[in-house]
């Protein structure tokens, strides 16, 4: 319902580190329209670390949020429902016209609940995605948002096809494409011109009495992130995975591995911690920003990750892509469509084959229909297009 006159109200979420890269392209379009549209970012502050999500705030350019939850970390339950109970007083106080939810964390679920519960259209970036995994606790997420949203914006006919047959009228999807290749590609020449043995030296973890990496040209090294429970919360499938890294993989070039705090606490207690770290081509960093992370995916030979973001990044980029997973929600990415991803799960032998044939892969980048950078124009333009405006 448009308010005769007034700015079109939009509350935008964003809740943890992956939606900060989908939100930016997003909160810069919608500032183009000062006098169209009043928009409120909500931080719900469903991450781990304060001082990295400050620094994805400054790499990406995106303003001191309008309202901080300030959620904190806990059990799934405890942050949707500290989440719930905060947001309903924002949107009470607000009184937007459309909420919009981006992505799949515990944050978009809990705020998509809140919009309905206060009978606000609400819209979903990065709808229709599907692991098909209910094992997942994002595509539960990703399911009750999709169900509760308004508008649903596609990345995909892959997503789309997955909306309709689950019911969803063609009239509420809008295929608007990537929202995180908008970041990718506003952020690419900033992110090319750092140096990946800066950013090691700057990132490195302290306190493993080390002064020297290896060489880091371009093409020549690896990258690993790993964080999910399917990959680190046993020992009999986290063990393998790293004797392949250490027997195999660290023996054919350096692999730089930022590693998540969940996963180095299951590393210490599973007792592979030392070895990992008495590795000289195993190069150990923190957790990194937006930038430097799309310099070493730039660079990288070869990715080995359990991240879904990261897939679609190494697709545009032509890097191959190892995804450490059984399953996606990103079908697009993989090779049967076009992409450079190949789902390897984590079977060492399969990561083993894989690895062994991407470095005879040539890099090819690949781009699925309307990931050309342009996403958060196509949601604007659609938001003012149903307010009368276009």
């Amino acid at each position: 319902m448009t308010r005769g006159g007034k700015r079109l109200r939009i509350v935008s979420v964003v809740g943890a580190r992956p939606n900060f890269m989908k939100i930016a392209p997003l909160v810069r379009e919608l500032a183009r329209f000062p006098g169209l549209i009043e928009h409120c970012l909500v931080h719900t502050g469903q991450h781990y670390d304060a001082a990295m999500s400050d620094s994805f705030f400054r790499d990406l350019g995106i303003p001191a949020p309008d309202v901080d939850l300030e959620i904190g970390s806990g059990t799934h339950a405890e942050q949707v429902g500290r989440t719930m109970i905060a947001f309903e007083k924002v949107v009470q106080a607000r009184n937007p016209d459309w909420i919009v939810v981006v992505g799949d964390v515990n944050a978009t679920c809990a705020c998509a609940i809140v919009a309905k519960k206060e009978h606000v259209r609400l819209a979903h970036i990065e709808a229709g995605l599907r692991s098909f995994d209910l094992d997942m606790p994002e595509e539960i997420n990703r399911l009750v948002t999709d169900r509760l949203s308004d508008l649903l914006f596609t990345t995909d006919v892959i997503a789309d096809d997955n909306l309709r047959r689950e019911g969803v009228p063609d009239e509420r999807i809008r295929r608007v494409g990537n929202i995180m290749i908008d970041t990718l590609e506003q952020q690419r020449e900033r992110a090319r011109i750092l140096d990946p043995r800066q950013i090691v030296e700057n990132q490195a973890l302290s306190g493993l009495g080390r002064s020297s990496w290896p060489t880091l040209n371009d093409d020549a090294f690896a990258v690993l992130t790993l964080h999910r429970p399917s990959n680190v919360d046993d020992r009999a499938v986290l063990a393998p995975l790293i004797d392949l890294l250490l027997g195999e993989i660290a023996t054919t070039m350096p692999v730089i591995w930022p590693v998540h705090p969940r996963t180095r606490k299951q590393l210490e207690t599973f007792g592979l911690w030392p070895a990992i770290t008495a590795c000289p081509a195993v190069i150990l960093t923190a957790p990194l920003g937006y930038l430097d992370m799309l310099r070493l995916t730039l660079g990288a030979r070869v990715m080995l990750t359990d991240s879904g973001g990261l897939q679609e990044e190494c697709c545009v980029l032509g890097t191959p892509c190892l995804t450490l997973r059984r399953n996606t929600e990103r079908p697009a990415t993989l090779q049967e469509h076009g992409g450079v991803s190949i789902l390897v799960g984590n079977d060492p032998a399969q990561v083993r084959l894989a690895f062994r044939a991407a470095l005879a892969t040539k890099r090819a980048a690949h781009r699925s229909p309307l990931w050309d950078g342009r996403t958060a124009e196509r949601i604007v333009a659609c938001f003012l297009k149903m307010n009368g405006e276009a």
